[in-house]
């Protein structure tokens, strides 16, 4: 195989211009990605005079080869959510840690899950960025988290076929109030046809932004809870963060006791726009919320959502449960 220099540079779309896949290159040399986003990642390095002279496209193909010649890091948890819900409050924290890479929300990601590609295919190509994602453009890297688009959890079985033995949590919070966010400004799957097709469909006709948005919603909870119950994926409540990522999300991160300390350095400011100070907002968007999208919530989304608090209970309890159980030598 051709030796291939694809150090420091990262795949930052993944597309099909003329029937044949092709992955953009970015060139990020040893820069940590802090931001919020990959996105927002992409384009401070696009601004780059080198990136602005020089840019990368590679067959889909490369990514294996790639992967072959330089291995990176496996990923140690992936991060599905429910949206506006504290998942970008976790993926800061942990982006705190000088042997973490996390990477949120990586477009090229959910291209691969939401591809045509054939079964096998979409499988290598999928291990490949993981792995290209995975590199020690520092050296100090040890952990790889991964926090997908909120839709990709009806994607968690393509992804577990890659990775069947990565651990995964699901973030979610009361559905009234991010329905209110999504009103107030939607997200790409809350705007009808923005996202194309996706596993959040429905055939049902919409009357209002409300049902909509509150009827996509009870979709994604209920799939949230469905996935968690057949993948043993661990649920968590809005309601939880940050406290968590010092308890139960800190074993599952397997943060030892001077990160427990590190992550909460992002505790305090806003997750999404890092430069302003975090104020809690679930009273004033209860207040906001109209009538006609209390009623589409409480009949959408309600039921799955109060399914999840239960689950949430029971994991909480489990992970207490497993730090007080003593280990017992069998030998």
């Amino acid at each position: 195989m051709e030796r291939l220099n694809l150090e420091g540079w990262l795949p930052i779309r993944i597309w099909q211009p003329a029937g044949e896949w092709q992955v953009d290159w970015c060139w990020f040399g040893d820069t940590p990605l802090h931001q919020p986003f990959f996105r927002d990642a992409v384009e401070a390095a696009l601004r780059l005079p080198f990136n602005q002279a020089f840019r990368r496209q590679t067959p889909l193909a490369v990514l294996g080869d790639w992967q072959a010649q330089s291995p990176g890091l496996a990923p140690s948890a992936f991060i599905f959510h429910a949206s506006r819900c504290g998942s970008t409050l976790i993926s800061q924290m942990l982006a705190q840690l000088a042997n973490h890479i996390v990477i949120s929300e990586p477009p090229p990601l959910d291209a691969l899950l939401r591809s045509g590609l054939p079964a096998v295919e979409r499988c290598a190509a999928i291990k490949g960025l993981v792995s290209a994602y995975g590199q020690r453009r520092l050296g100090t890297e040890q952990r790889l988290v991964i926090k997908l688009d909120a839709w990709n959890i009806t994607e968690l079985p393509l992804l577990r076929e890659c990775f069947p033995d990565t651990p995964w949590l699901f973030v979610y919070r009361d559905p009234l109030e991010i329905a209110v966010s999504h009103i107030r400004r939607p997200g790409m799957h809350m705007v009808p046809g923005m996202i194309g097709a996706s596993g959040l469909d429905d055939e049902l006709p919409f009357d209002s932004r409300e049902d909509f948005i509150a009827r996509r919603l009870g979709r994604l909870l209920a799939s949230g809870l469905a996935q968690c119950q057949a993948f043993g994926g661990v649920a968590v409540n809005y309601s939880e963060l940050p406290g968590a990522m010092a308890g139960r999300l800190a074993g599952f991160f397997g943060l030892d006791d001077v990160q427990r300390e590190q992550v909460f350095a992002a505790v305090g400011r806003h997750a999404k726009q890092p430069s302003s100070v975090f104020v809690g907002d679930c009273d004033e968007k209860r207040r906001e919320a109209s009538t006609l999208l209390h009623e589409r919530v409480e009949r959408w989304a309600r039921g799955p959502y109060e399914a999840l608090v239960a689950k949430s209970c029971i994991d909480s309890t489990d992970a207490i449960a497993s730090r007080l159980t003593p280990t017992v030598d069998l030998q």
